[in-house]
Order: C-alpha cells, then sequence, then structure tokens
C-alpha cells in the first residue's frame, strides 16, 4: 500500500471515529441519567418571567356603555344653560404584568404558581365619532364650553359605571381563563394564579 493510499485510509478512519462520537454524543446528551444535573426549575422561571414581561400590560376586558348626559351651567344673573348629550363611552380593564418578579413566581416540581399584580383600569373614553349633543338650553355665547364639560361629566361617568359595574373582578375572572393556558403551554407544567391585592 502506498504511503498516499496510507495517509488517506487513516484520515478516512478519523472522520468516521469522529462522526460516531458525535452522533453518540447527541444520543446521550437527552439522556435522563444527565437531567440531574440540570437546574430545571430556575429556566422555567426564568422563561415564564420573559414571556409575561413580553406581554406588558394586558388589556382582558372592555366595557362599553350608552347613556344619556344631563349637564346644568349654574348662572349667577342669566338662566342657567344645560345640554344633553347622547354619548358612547368604553372603559378597559388590564394587568401590568411588567410589575411581576421573579420572587412573585414559585414552582415545584410539576406545578406554578404566578403572584399576579391587582387589576387595574387602565383607560376609559368617550367615542366622540358616535356621541352628539341632543339638545342645549340657555347656552348662548358659552355653548362651546358648556359641551366641552358636559363631555368630561359623561367621561368621568364612564370610570364611575365601569368600576361599579365589576370590571376589576371581570379582569381577575379573564386573567384566569386566558392567562391560564397560555403559561401551562410555556413551562409545560400545571398554573395557579393568584392576586397581590387578595393576598393582602
Amino acid at each position: 500500500m502506498s504511503p498516499l493510499i496510507n495517509t488517506l485510509f487513516r484520515l478516512f478512519l478519523i472522520a468516521v471515529l469522529v462522526a460516531g462520537l458525535i452522533a453518540i454524543w447527541e444520543q446521550i446528551r437527552g439522556n435522563i441519567m444527565l437531567s440531574r444535573f440540570r437546574r430545571g426549575d430556575n429556566t422555567t422561571q426564568s422563561i415564564v418571567l420573559k414571556e409575561i414581561k413580553a406581554l406588558g400590560k394586558l388589556e382582558l376586558v372592555r366595557y362599553t356603555f350608552k347613556d344619556i348626559v344631563e349637564h346644568e351651567q349654574v348662572n349667577t344673573f342669566l338662566p342657567n344653560a344645560n345640554a344633553v348629550l347622547i354619548v358612547e363611552g368604553e372603559a378597559t380593564g388590564c394587568l401590568d404584568l411588567t410589575q411581576i418578579k421573579l420572587e412573585n413566581i414559585t414552582t415545584t416540581d410539576d406545578s406554578i404558581t404566578v403572584q399576579l399584580p391587582k387589576p387595574e383600569l387602565c383607560g376609559w373614553k368617550i367615542n366622540h365619532d358616535r356621541s352628539r349633543v341632543y339638545d342645549t338650553h340657555f347656552s348662548f355665547l358659552n355653548e362651546s364650553q358648556l359641551v366641552s364639560d358636559a363631555y368630561r361629566k359623561a367621561e368621568h361617568q364612564v370610570k364611575q359605571s365601569a368600576l361599579t359595574g365589576g370590571i376589576l373582578n371581570q379582569t381577575r375572572q379573564n386573567a384566569n381563563q386566558m392567562l391560564r393556558p397560555l403559561l401551562e403551554r410555556i413551562s409545560g407544567k400545571k398554573v395557579g394564579l393568584t392576586f397581590q391585592d387578595q393576598a393582602k
């Protein structure tokens, strides 16, 4: 056998040996015997926390209101001015998931418990394109201010109606229905949710 053929044969054997070692390593890398050396719980916590942070402020419920608002402006010398509006408004309940810290997540072998921040009313507004001024009386030269004050009163009423209508409780319920399945898919474990305001 010539020296060139001998060298090529040796290189071929080395290549086969390296390929075989790589194949064996790929087979045993996921072996259960190595799993005890991994820090599975901490990794799971980090993944869950990163996914929650990525969601940011999560809107979970939106209430829509239609109402007739009467606003009266009391005058000293002139008759009291009043405006009647037909308004449509909306309010949104959400969770600020960026408030969640690593200490708000606890894990066991088969479950994760996440303490969520308290639900909040993250926005409320009047939909001006769906609202209109129905009537005004004795507004004279100050009608624009009268109507502006009436809309401001209507916007405040939207906020109060949402709170008294249970938007925060509905936000909690929707968080359980929507977040739990998502986090269970991410972590591969059973997930329990609690809220910070309920823990106090």
